[in-house]
C-alpha cells in the first residue's frame, strides 16, 4: 500500500478492526486506510451498509455483479478479491462469475443483468455516457426510487475502487476464482499508461 497502517488507531475504529480480524483473520486493508480518518470511515461504512442491506430493491446477485464489474473496470485488486468472494457466495453459477469481465459475449446473463451491466459501464468508463434508452430499459425492473439506489451503488463502488487503486491496496486472498479481466481473457487489451 502507498500509505502505511497506523501503529495505533482511534478507539472509534479499534472494535471494527478487531471484528474484522476475528472474522477474516486480519483487518481488511482498506479499513486500515479509512481508519486513519474515523469520521470518513464510519460514513463510508454506513453508506455501503445501507446500499447492501437485505431490504434493498436490488437483489444480492445484482448488487454483487455491479460491485465486481466496477472493480474490474477500475483494476482494483482488493475490490475484485473481496467483492468476488461475496459474488461467489450469492451466485449459483461459477461460469457466470468467470464470464463477468466479458458479459457482452456471454449468454449467461439475463436481460435485467445485461441492462444493469450496460448502465454500470456507462457510468464507470470515462468517455461513455448514460442514455435515456438505458434508463427506459431499466424501468422494466426498477421504479425511480430503485434507479436512484442502483446509481448510488455504482457510484459508491467507483469511489471505493478508485480509492483502493490510487493507494495500491492489494488483494487479501478471499476469492480464488479467475475473475480479474486479464485472467479471464489473456488477450484483453489493457488501458493505456498515461504516466509516460
Amino acid at each position: 500500500m502507498r500509505i502505511s497502517a497506523k501503529q495505533d488507531y482511534s478507539f472509534l475504529i479499534k472494535p471494527l478492526l478487531w471484528l474484522q480480524k476475528r472474522h477474516y483473520g486480519h483487518p481488511l486493508n482498506p479499513a486500515l486506510l479509512w481508519g486513519r480518518r474515523p469520521t470518513l470511515f464510519w460514513l463510508v461504512a454506513g453508506f455501503f451498509g445501507y446500499l447492501d442491506r437485505k431490504s434493498s430493491p436490488l437483489t444480492p446477485v445484482i448488487r454483487s455483479l455491479i460491485c465486481v464489474r466496477v472493480s474490474q473496470l477500475n483494476l482494483c485488486a482488493f475490490c475484485v478479491d473481496a467483492n468476488g468472494m461475496k459474488l461467489a457466495e450469492r451466485c449459483d453459477s461459477v461460469e457466470k462469475i468467470k464470464a463477468l469481465a466479458h458479459w457482452q459475449q456471454s449468454g449467461l446473463f439475463s436481460a435485467e443483468e445485461q441492462a444493469v451491466l450496460g448502465y454500470t459501464e456507462a457510468i464507470t468508463i470515462t468517455g461513455q455516457q448514460v442514455t435515456d434508452a438505458m434508463l427506459s430499459a431499466l424501468q422494466q425492473w426498477y421504479d425511480e426510487d430503485a434507479l436512484v439506489e442502483l446509481t448510488a451503488l455504482i457510484a459508491f463502488q467507483n469511489l471505493s475502487a478508485k480509492f483502493n487503486t490510487a493507494l495500491d491496496v492489494p488483494a487479501q486472498g478471499f476469492c480464488s476464482l479467475p475473475i480479474q479481466p486479464e485472467q479471464a481473457n489473456p488477450n484483453a487489451t489493457q488501458p493505456a499508461d498515461h504516466t509516460k
